[in-house]
């Protein structure tokens, strides 16, 4: 009698242990809540309500920190923000989930060129062609920024510009 008590309760306690498949889920298995709210986020985009969409974007990230078009549309955000740096590293942390995400490859790239870093831009631009082997619009798009910004911008490192000296005379100097 004792023995099967132990026995039924020992096969309670490992019944009731979670096993390794119910810890892990597929990459691309995204919980719905995260997906209802990425949803939202989109809609409040398309509204123009880019302040209601990070809240959103951010709720959907917190719900399931995978969900790569989340944290896309919240990379997208911060660049119509006016914020690339922002949009920079929010794209790595998508291609961290991917390396080969055309999206955020090019959307990286896109940033990196509005910030005017156009070399690590053309760089991107190359690692999304390796990625996209046909026509595609994100290359298409990239290219034309990568040229806009380099027309534009300029990314010069402060030990290149020498500092032109000041020269001012006084009236009690020339005395």
């Amino acid at each position: 009698m004792r023995v099967s008590f132990l026995a039924l309760s020992a096969g309670l306690i490992l019944a009731s242990l979670p096993v390794a498949s119910d810890a892990q889920r597929a990459d691309n298995d995204i919980l719905p809540a995260s997906v209802a709210l990425q949803k939202q986020g989109e809609a409040a985009q398309h509204q123009g309500n880019l302040d209601a969409a990070v809240d959103y974007y951010e709720s959907a990230l917190a719900a399931d920190p995978r969900n790569r078009s989340a944290i896309i549309a919240l990379a997208q955000v911060a660049r119509a923000q006016g914020l690339p740096g922002k949009a920079i590293g929010l794209y790595r942390e998508a291609l961290l989930l991917e390396p080969n995400d055309l999206t955020a490859l090019t959307g990286q790239g896109e940033a990196l060129a509005d910030k005017g870093a156009v070399e690590i831009a053309r760089e991107k631009l190359a690692d999304a062609q390796r990625v996209c082997r046909g026509e595609c619009p994100q290359v298409a798009a990239l290219e034309r920024a990568i040229s806009a910004a380099g027309e534009t911008k300029r990314v010069v490192a402060a030990d290149a510009v020498a500092p032109k000296p000041a020269v001012t005379t006084t009236a009690s100097s020339q005395n």
